[in-house]
């Protein structure tokens, strides 16, 4: 049986640290652990069980770059006297524990004066004593506990996330007014011939008329606004009825008040405004700890070391570099700007550019572009191009990747378009017909009518709904950008999958090993061999060969940068690397890694990606779509996905960034409603080109490309139930379209006959919404236990 470490809750795969009777899967845990007993904080553990974090292991020295004064002046918020107060994004946070843990810093450092979580944008400020505590120790600090901050180009921008809170200001007002109108009207609606009643009910109305001023004027200002956006647009969208029908409520309400033929409807006005305004903010309740729409600065390092040609190194803000400067970059670290290497042996892996995991050689005098990971020694490189000229950025600022949404073409506007008119119809036929009979009557059936058929109950359908639909696609890790996002998910019909990473398992594959047998004293050799590297594949095999971690000492080790490498270790000359390194001849199509002992060539690890669990499934419940497969990788494993996916209707390989994103527009130009699936910058532009780009993301903190929806990676082999949710869910609205519908013709069926006084037309119109507002609560609630059962 496996164990578990007591403080991340990880399975114990490589050391077991038993300490205060507590297992720990690495030193960093239990140091964590150590740190909450000393300063009696162990309760920790008692908010949420397994709720800690990993420490990373990187290097002490990698946050240096944050003392540099321009640096330091960048990144915090206030720094006065002693005192700096600094805000730091930390994706890692998830739960009550995170939060007590990093509220409580101030009793773990006393250079910390206090620390405060804002948990839904996943952010961190600190106030610190920055003589006693540099920054740099302070990230430092946060790291080892197992909370890294994320600081690039984009967390230093401060003016990048601002709260708008207009609708919620319009909303109280809406409120305000409609609860202190109810209770200015009640007596008229009570009614009786009360003295007191009938000498201050001119003042009652002067009342409401002045709350329901700011409520019309104000916070119906939306509605306004977007009724004049599709009149412009040569679309009739659903605020134009209801722009029409909050003026003939007021006018109407005005014109009883002045002639003193009634109290009006002000407090009717304001309620429906309050619902509506209601409808919209619960429309908002999106995800805000995630960002779907990302640039380059969300990846780029806020500063990088400059190198004059004395050798002296310097950390300035990336904005800073010019072409012609030398730069430092180390292992690890993302290259941020196009570049000639100077010094060193560059083996850069771009898997997030292209999306293959191989490696790519680099000598001196070879251009690199940005967006590479040098894996490896440190690297000079002298500036080529800005970084807003990069390749990386000129990627990202291509046309498809500023797709812009109007949101007229939605099912409500559509709806909302023939109903207005029908409307309107109605009214004038009335009016006519009443006109030649009795003026008096006229007037009151055109104000009944149009105040009946004021179509709130439509309004108010769709943002209640997909308002629903979106939390419990939420709940179930399946993050969609807005409602109109789900309109279009409805509509889809092809589906593209990217293969690495999509419906690949990004960290897994299958290693399957092929020549003599190996002893377990050279096992052990090769495993302290592999631990040297930094390899992708050297780290997948580090942790695919089980023996016990005992490590030797290493003599002579040598690395040929994107060959591999050697080693004598207990008396045997091992080599690790590629086919050619070993003296042996590559296989097409094939990826793996050879190894010798002294000169004699051992066997070969096969590498094949992991596909994940129960996709055969999915497929075949997704037949009623198109289905494509596109990769940056080689067509080594077409045979394995035509077998997987019986049922596809085509697939490219060796895809480029930018074949990925014509392929997707070539779809489109058939006449095709295309959702890509894909993982990395690579998919990053066919995502923006497609009609749905859902970003697959196994940590849903961690970087995503710009997308309509961010998916758990786990959550892939289910994609079916979330298409069907959306589908699901356009029904709904059209179900209470149709009970607002019922609601219309009844209504407007005595109000034509002139037998419906105003008054009771503004009674029914509010509730026609609580009956639609009800309606779509329980059958958003139904449909989702239906596909989701726990999580509805």
């Amino acid at each position: 049986m496996s164990e578990n470490c007591f403080h991340c809750g990880q399975g114990i795969e490589k050391e077991r640290i038993l300490f205060d009777e507590k297992t720990f899967c690495c030193n960093g845990c239990k140091s964590v652990y150590e740190i909450l007993n000393i300063n009696n904080l162990t309760n920790f553990y008692e908010l949420n069980k397994r709720a800690g974090i990993r420490p990373s292991d990187e290097s002490s020295s990698q946050f240096e770059y944050l003392d540099t004064p321009e640096i330091f002046e960048k990144v915090t918020d206030f720094s006065e006297g002693k005192t700096s107060l600094v805000t730091f994004k930390i994706p890692v946070i998830h739960c009550s524990s995170c939060i007590w843990l990093l509220e409580s810093l101030h009793t773990l450092n006393e250079h910390i004066n206090y620390s405060q979580v804002n948990f839904t944008r996943k952010t961190l400020q600190i106030s610190f004593n920055h003589n006693d505590l540099k920054l740099s120790e302070l990230a430092n600090f946060l790291t080892n506990l197992g909370y890294k901050p994320v600081i690039s180009l984009e967390t230093a921008d401060k003016n990048v996330d601002h709260l708008d809170k207009s609708l919620l200001i319009k909303f109280a007002i809406a409120g305000f007014a409609f609860g202190n109108g109810m209770f200015l009207a009640f007596p008229e609606y009570v009614g009786g011939e009360d003295f007191w009643m009938e000498h201050y009910k001119g003042l009652f109305r002067t009342l409401m008329f002045l709350l329901a001023c700011p409520v019309v004027f104000y916070s119906a200002s939306d509605y306004y606004k977007s009724a004049w956006y599709g009149l412009k647009n040569k679309i009739v969208n659903i605020d134009v009825p209801i722009v029409l029908g909050i003026f003939v409520l007021f006018g109407r309400s005005i014109y009883e008040v002045v002639t003193d033929y009634g109290p009006g409807y002000f407090d009717t006005l304001c309620g429906l405004l309050f619902f509506m305004l209601m409808g919209k903010i619960f429309q908002k309740r999106t995800y805000s700890a995630l960002s779907y729409d990302r640039d380059y600065k969300s990846f780029y390092p806020i500063a990088v070391t400059k190198v004059d040609f004395e050798g002296k190194q310097d950390n300035i803000l990336l904005s800073e570099i010019k072409v012609g400067d030398r730069i430092l970059v180390r292992n690890q670290e993302i290259i941020p700007v196009d570049a000639i290497l100077i010094n060193g042996e560059g083996n850069i892996d771009n898997s997030f550019i292209t999306g293959e995991s191989e490696s790519i050689s680099k000598q001196p005098g070879d251009k690199i572009f940005a967006g590479g990971k040098q894996i490896g020694s440190s690297l000079e490189l002298e500036v080529i191009k800005d970084v807003d000229q990069s390749y990386l950025t000129q990627l990202w600022n291509k046309e498809a990747f500023k797709k812009h949404e109007t949101g007229l073409d939605t099912l409500t506007n559509n709806v909302s378009k023939y109903f207005t008119f029908i409307i309107l119809g109605i009214a004038v036929v009335s009016g006519t017909y009443w006109a030649f009979i009795d003026l008096n009557v006229m007037f009151q059936v055109i104000s009944a009518i149009l105040i009946i058929a004021c179509p709130c109950a439509l309004a108010l359908s769709a943002p209640f709904t997909f308002g629903h639909i979106m939390r419990i696609l939420g709940r179930n890790k399946f993050y969609v950008k807005d409602t109109l996002t789900i309109e279009k998910i409805a509509k889809l019909d092809t589906i593209v999958f990217d293969k690495t990473g999509t419906i690949t398992h990004r960290k897994k594959s299958n290693i399957r090993y092929d020549g003599i047998e190996i002893n377990d004293f050279d096992l052990l050799n090769i495993k302290t061999l592999l631990k040297n590297s930094n390899h992708p594949l050297s780290k997948s095999l580090y942790e695919f060969i089980e023996v016990n971690d005992d490590y030797y000492p290493v003599e002579k080790f040598q690395e040929i940068s994107g060959k591999g490498y050697e080693a004598s270790i207990r008396g045997s000359l091992y080599k690790i690397g590629s086919a050619r390194y070993n003296n042996q001849e590559p296989k097409n199509l094939e990826t793996a890694v050879y190894i010798s002992k002294n000169g004699e060539f051992v066997g070969k690890f096969i590498f094949k990606n992991e596909y994940r669990p129960k996709l055969k499934d999915l497929f075949t419940k997704l037949s009623t779509y198109k289905i494509f497969i596109l990769s940056g990788d080689n067509s080594s494993e077409e045979n394995q996905l035509k077998e997987l996916i019986p049922n596809y209707k085509g697939m490219a390989f060796n895809q480029s960034p930018e074949d990925k994103l014509n392929y997707i527009k070539n779809l489109q130009d058939q006449h095709m409603k295309v959702a890509m699936l894909g993982d990395g910058l690579n998919d990053a532009g066919a995502l923006k080109q497609s009609n749905v780009g859902i970003a697959i993301a196994d940590d849903t903190n961690s970087f995503t490309p710009s997308s309509d929806v961010i998916m758990n990676g786990d959550k892939v082999v289910t994609l079916d139930k979330y298409l069907s949710v959306c589908k699901g869910s356009i029904t709904i609205v059209k179900m209470t379209f149709i009970i607002s519908f019922l609601y219309n013709i009844v209504g407007l069926s005595y109000a034509v006959t002139g037998h419906m006084h105003p008054l009771f037309a503004a009674i029914i119109m509010p509730i026609s919404s609580i009956t639609v507002v009800t309606f779509t609560t329980l059958s958003t609630w139904i449909l989702g236990r239906k596909h989701f059962k726990k999580q509805a």
